[in-house]
């Protein structure tokens, strides 16, 4: 009885590794139709449970949910990256699914097999031959991935990152020329009323207008201002200069001491120079350009920070969790996308899909396998190999071992994201 129980157990532990390591080889999943077809009772409830999910998330906070939709639209996009640049450097490409997990639907066009997958945390493109591991038919040897020349591939495999940037680009120069960009205008604008029975309110400022100065003092920022009142004493008389509708003003008033400190001279009103501003199609396009490579420059940063492990485990120990280190999943990326949708609306929800674009299309090109940055280290390490008339091929094999010790700590990552995400939410 044990020796039987041990043989079976082995033969379960083999056929796993084996199909994970041919997964991580094949850049995709190697299971074939049948699985699906034999366990619909378990992709029924799976569907019924994620739908049941988004409903809820739905209801609770419709700005979660169009950010979660985002996040599936960029993933599709991803992988229609590869898809594109792989059948137009001639490979063969056999599958394009939505979703991982039990499949729900696919139809066959041609020899692609196009799906959705029971659950929508990611997507994959199946290009045949992506490496020595990876088995295929003799007949499709020339269409495949690892026969192609060294640009062609790296087209491919980068097509999913570049992707990403290429959605953020077009997000934030789509808000850009319509919404604004958020930026300094160096117009020191007041909002809000101003404190009562304060000199501010005593001299009539009203919200919208601009502070030009205080005394000889030229203002643009809220600092200036602040520095100018504070450099005063309460009691001191200063003229404020200020700007309504195209007319300037200059009134006198006399500072009081502030409520938080009786020796800080006080003013009594809320201002901002940041605020959106329309750009023109062009400046737009240079910002949004500008933006991503920006965002990209912290996203490397910001890597390496995340998958830290002992990031992680102070993380999940803390009372408080940092929230510009701890990890986190889809589930705390749309309580944030609820939250900055409730107060900024639409092009707050854009700009944060934006940016995760460009931090996912960096993540992506991490140079290990199971990434696509994994498999276009490889190409560039073959590329470097090979000599004149002899093409040098990588034993991946060698490197599974690496390629699980990388699923491992990602698993790590998702299970301590998805705990702080439901235990300490974000905002």
């Amino acid at each position: 009885m044990g020796s039987r129980f041990d043989t079976k157990g082995s033969c379960k532990l083999n056929s796993f590794y084996s199909k994970f390591r041919n997964e991580i080889a094949a850049g995709g999943a190697t299971d074939d139709k049948d699985f699906a077809q034999n366990n619909s009772a378990t992709t029924a409830s799976t569907v019924i449970v994620v739908v049941g999910l988004l409903a809820w998330l739905g209801v609770k906070n419709p700005w979660s949910l169009l950010f979660v939709a985002g996040v599936i639209v960029s993933v599709f996009l991803h992988e229609v990256g590869h898809f594109v640049t792989a059948r137009r450097s001639g490979m063969k490409v056999t599958q394009f699914y939505m979703g991982f997990g039990p499949r729900v639907w696919s139809i066959k066009r041609g020899e692609v097999e196009f799906g959705i997958r029971a659950l929508p945390i990611g997507a994959f493109v199946r290009i045949v031959g992506m490496n020595n591991l990876d088995e295929c038919d003799p007949i499709d040897e020339p269409r495949t991935y690892r026969q192609q020349s060294f640009p062609k591939r790296m087209l491919v495999i980068t097509a999913g990152s570049v992707m990403h940037m290429i959605i953020a680009i077009v997000l934030f120069v789509g808000v850009y020329a319509t919404a604004g960009r958020f930026a300094d205008t160096k117009e020191l604008l007041i909002y809000g009323d101003p404190v009562a029975e304060s000199p501010a309110e005593r001299i009539g400022l009203q919200q919208g207008d601009q502070i030009l100065a205080i005394d000889a003092t030229a203002i643009s920022r809220r600092t200036e201002l602040v520095q100018a009142v504070t450099a005063k004493n309460p009691g001191d008389s200063v003229t404020v200069k200020f700007k309504r509708g195209g007319e300037v003003f200059s009134v006198e008033t006399k500072l009081i001491s502030s409520p938080v400190n009786a020796s800080v001279a006080f003013l009594g009103v809320a201002t901002d120079s940041y605020r959106y501003v329309r750009q023109n199609p062009l400046s737009a396009f240079g910002y949004g350009v500008y933006d991503v490579a920006q965002a990209s420059r912290a996203s490397v940063a910001g890597v390496f920070v995340v998958v830290n492990p002992a990031n992680i485990f102070s993380n999940v120990i803390a009372d408080e969790p940092d929230p510009m280190t701890r990890p986190t999943t889809v589930v705390g990326a749309s309580q944030v996308g609820g939250e900055i949708g409730r107060s900024e609306g639409l092009k707050g929800l854009l700009m944060l899909l934006a940016s995760v674009n460009v931090f996912v299309g960096v993540f992506n090109m991490l140079p290990l396998l199971p990434f696509d940055g994994g498999h276009a280290a490889i190409a560039i390490y073959e590329r470097f190999r090979s000599r004149r008339g002899r093409v040098y091929r990588a034993d991946v094999g060698k490197m599974i071992p690496v390629a699980t010790t990388v699923v491992a700590l990602l698993a790590t990552l998702l299970v301590a994201g998805l705990y702080l995400d439901i235990t300490s939410p974000i905002g």
